[in-house]
């Protein structure tokens, strides 16, 4: 009967935390399909400490802290390193369809380019509103690691979406320009030429 409210417990947390649990899993991989796999480990660690974790006070930051423990793991390992080589750096669609902003997918991508610590870090800090104690916390890492990381991964940020900003308006001038072409009508001669047809 235990084992029973346990799992009602754990499936009933898991229902309500799972669409959460994915988005931050998302801005951390930036891949709809590793999300899964992030959050489908994630729970099962989950799953086996359930018994003694019920107890505990913030559920949802010990959850978020076992999805970028898991994330971080996934990086250092020879796998992880492999899985980073063969991306190509595209952000991939987005899983449910819907309109997608130009200023959000150029800051998926901006973020898919962090190196994982610092993503981790503007994750927690400015999606997930951590302080910086607490995202410290969540990391294992000291505050002044935190700070640094943060402030190199929105230097970054901004770096990229800079960039990107520039190359947009070059191409809307250079398109501009290609669209200011004459019109051959106007090409004519102002003079009629005798025998040419009108």
């Amino acid at each position: 009967m235990a084992k029973q409210t346990r799992d009602a417990e754990f499936t009933e947390f898991v229902a309500a935390r799972a669409l959460w649990l994915r988005k931050v899993a998302y801005l951390l991989c930036g891949d709809w399909h590793r999300a899964d796999d992030l959050v489908q480990e994630s729970v099962t660690k989950l799953y086996v400490r359930w018994s003694r974790l019920s107890r505990l006070e913030n559920l949802d930051g010990y959850a978020r802290t076992v999805l970028v423990n898991t994330f971080l793991a996934e990086q250092r390992s020879p796998w992880g390193r492999w899985a980073a080589r063969r991306r190509t750096g595209a952000v991939p669609e987005p899983a449910a369809a819907g309109p997608d902003l130009d200023l959000s997918v150029d800051l998926r991508r901006a973020l898919a380019a962090l190196p994982p610590r610092q993503r981790a870090t503007v994750v927690l800090r400015h999606y997930c509103d951590l302080t910086v104690e607490q995202t410290a916390a969540a990391l294992g890492c000291s505050t002044g690691n935190v700070k640094s990381q943060t402030s190199r991964g929105l230097d970054a940020l901004r770096r990229s979406l800079d960039q990107q900003d520039r190359q947009d308006r070059q191409h809307r001038q250079d398109r501009q320009d290609r669209t200011d072409l004459p019109n051959l009508r106007d090409l004519r001669p102002a003079v009629p030429v005798e025998g040419a047809a009108s």
